[in-house]
């Protein structure tokens, strides 16, 4: 008989979102390794939305039973953000633990430890189930410096019956918060499908590009690192080198105004193209596009638009944090920085911009690296492990 597990996210295809992708991709591996695969989607109740009860719609996609748990609004007068925090997650608590009940779950597992870890924590155990979790980036790299969720995040490590990581440095961090995480923990990067690019069209705005294209993909926020980008691009101008920046996605809505403010102060306005949230199709078809492919995050975990940018064989500048620095080999399949570092960005970008040669190699080596060392069967035998060690101790 199969096994029944429950994946617990905050999104899921067709959301946008790195996690939404690796999620969705672990689920099929599941489904290969014969898993009966449900995945419960948190969604977030937002103030100043249209009143509703709380519900539950399911779908079957792809093989998995998507259950998509949505909190009552009750009001759309604005109340104090903890208590609208606290009725939310009892809510959605309440529609998991109905979700057990219809379809007695075996194990869970669940991605992003802050919102979803906790409630998926605390079923598993009160109904003696293993559960995993897995640490994705700003769990660990952002919410530990709220002291508000200090104690519930070191209880999710403790309580996990295992941990993975998607880098290094995450893992580091969850052995200064609780150390002797060895004997249950695993670490290992996504892994990326083969894109065929060539099965696109052709953007609508790269008809707008002119010189050296510095493109980067995804939804811009705080960690991005978007600022130095932006200061080495005026720089470059300055020297009289044509370039846009390609910022396929755009701000994340609390930012927007911060954003909007530096690309107007950025002195490069002109060259910067923002083409707004895309689905990822869209997004990467912009890839080939690109002569330089930009992430210079402050944290990152391990991004999926960095592997895609290795697949369409661009010549990568990212910094040295997380599995970015960890993936990439300065100066062998692409060009590593320290984080936040204006003078390196200029230096690094003023280095491909005289190079096309240099770029190109960089990019095919980035494709050879992805290519042999992040193939689905490589996460998939990960996988395979983790679960195996989970099934020893149900």
């Amino acid at each position: 008989m199969k096994k029944k597990v429950c994946l617990t996210t905050l999104e899921f295809p067709p959301d946008v979102g790195g996690v939404g992708e690796s999620v969705y991709r672990i689920s099929q591996m599941l489904l290969e390794l014969d898993y009966e695969v449900h995945v419960a989607v948190f969604h977030f109740k937002k103030k100043g939305k249209s009143l509703q009860r709380a519900h539950r719609k399911t779908i079957e996609q792809d093989g998995i039973l998507v259950h998509r748990l949505k909190a009552a609004i009750r009001t759309t007068e604005p109340y104090a953000p903890s208590v609208m925090i606290m009725e939310y997650r009892s809510e959605i608590y309440f529609q998991l633990r109905q979700l057990h009940q219809q379809f007695n779950f075996d194990l869970f597992h669940s991605f992003f430890i802050k919102e979803t870890g906790f409630l998926t924590t605390l079923l598993a155990l009160e109904n003696n189930l293993p559960v995993i979790n897995s640490i994705r980036g700003s769990d660990l790299h952002k919410h530990i410096f709220d002291p508000q969720q200090h104690a519930q995040l070191c209880w999710i490590l403790e309580k996990a019956s295992w941990l993975t990581f998607v880098s290094e440095d995450l893992f580091k961090r969850a052995k200064v918060l609780l150390p002797n995480l060895e004997a249950k923990s695993s670490v290992f990067w996504n892994s990326i499908q083969p894109v065929d690019f060539d099965n696109f069209a052709t953007p609508e705005l790269v008809k707008n590009c002119r010189g050296m294209v510095i493109g980067s993909v995804g939804r811009f926020r705080d960690k991005k690192g978007l600022e130095y980008v932006l200061d080495a691009c005026a720089q470059l101008t300055a020297e009289n080198v044509e370039l846009t920046l390609l910022l396929v996605g755009d701000f994340v809505a609390r930012e927007q105004d911060y954003w909007q403010e530096e690309l107007k102060n950025s002195g490069i306005s002109e060259r910067i193209i923002v083409t707004g949230m895309l689905s990822r199709d869209e997004a990467i078809a912009y890839l080939p596009y690109m002569d330089v492919f930009m992430i210079p995050s402050l944290n990152d975990g391990c991004p999926n638009a960095m592997l895609e940018a290795m697949l369409a064989a661009r010549a990568i500048v990212g910094s040295n944090v997380d599995a970015i620095g960890e993936i990439l080999t300065d100066g062998v399949d692409g060009l590593v920085v320290n984080p936040g570092s204006s003078e390196e960005l200029v230096v690094a970008l003023r280095k491909l911009e005289r190079s096309p040669q240099l770029r190109q190699e960089l990019g095919k080596a980035a494709r050879k690296k992805v290519l042999e060392q992040f193939a689905p069967a490589v996460e998939k035998e990960n996988w395979a492990k983790v679960y195996q060690n989970i099934e020893f101790r149900i």
